[in-house]
């Protein structure tokens, strides 16, 4: 088995203070971390190893017996046992107490060495001291419409592999970004798992503009309407309503429908304004009699 140095791994000499170790790991800890480098093997292979040489090292009693021992520190006092009673086999041995067949041959010591550490078997360590650290944040992206987040509505969600239903309340503005607890990387040596983070992109392809609660919307008004008055049908986000247009409405005046804006976020029942403005058309392609109707008006508004 091929020696670990666990000084190495923590770039710090054997000499080195409780308080060295522990910077040391911090330092490498969150260098390797793997939310700091998502797919990246090697950078998560590097983590368990300095997590590995800190749950020795940063143990007094545990850093004792790996300076004695080496690697396989957890065998060591079994390994001290089986050397003494070889040696008293050989004593025994040779002032004939004892036969070969009682004690431990060579042999049979070697056995016991391999059956301790395992030719080639893989290295253990213990987890008592071992730091717990929360799994790898997740990241995603859900792309919809504005007519799509107007109500609240449900989707399943697949990320790596796995499922996850999810309520998208009514009113999610654009770029809005929400945590789904522990849906993340499963955590280390007992750690929380990550979190799933989404980020909703919300296109919009309607004719109102949307600011908050509140929507908003030019709407034409003709010429003679603006100054008679009279009744218009407009577009809301949820259907069309009957408006009363006063006279003499000005170009550019606005008109406040409360509660015809868009629903508040995880507020049930309570919507935003729509605020209309008014442009008032000019109208063109005057037949000649239109021309004279006009011509009269200015006439009897220059005579008043």
């Amino acid at each position: 088995m091929a020696y670990i140095d666990y000084y190495k791994t923590l770039g710090i000499p054997k000499t080195a203070t409780e308080k060295e170790i522990k910077d040391a790991y911090r330092k490498l800890a969150r260098k390797y971390h793997p939310d700091l480098n998502p797919d990246n093997k090697e950078a998560e292979s590097k983590f368990k190893e300095i997590n590995e040489a800190n749950e020795v090292l940063s143990n007094p009693e545990n850093r004792k017996k790996y300076d004695k021992y080496g690697e396989n520190w957890k065998h060591g006092e079994e390994f001290e046992k089986a050397q003494k009673q070889r040696q008293q086999q050989s004593q025994y041995s040779g002032q004939g107490g004892f036969s070969g067949q009682q004690g431990f041959s060579g042999e049979d010591y070697s056995d016991f060495f391999e059956s301790m550490f395992g030719a080639g078997g893989r290295r253990t360590s213990g987890r008592s001291h071992s730091p717990k650290f929360k799994g790898q944040d997740y990241h995603a992206e859900l792309h919809l419409d504005l007519k799509d987040v107007y109500t609240t509505q449900k989707q399943v969600l697949t990320v790596n592999d796995k499922k996850i239903r999810l309520t998208i309340p009514a009113g999610v503005e654009n770029e809005q970004l929400i945590k789904i607890k522990g849906n993340g990387g499963e955590g280390y040596n007992g750690g929380p798992n990550g979190d799933l983070y989404i980020k909703f992109i919300i296109s919009n392809q309607t004719y109102f503009k949307r600011e908050g609660n509140n929507l908003y919307k030019d709407v034409d008004l003709d010429l003679y309407t603006s100054i008679l008055g009279g009744e218009i049908l407009v577009d809301t986000f949820d259907g069309k309503v009957k408006l009363k247009v006063q006279p003499e409405t000005k170009n550019h005046t606005k008109v406040k429908l409360k509660g015809k804006g868009f629903p508040v976020y995880k507020k049930e029942g309570e919507f935003g304004d729509l605020i209309l403005t008014y442009q008032v058309k000019i109208p063109t392609n005057l037949s000649a009699k239109e021309k004279e109707l006009f011509q009269e008006l200015k006439k009897l508004r220059h005579h008043d």
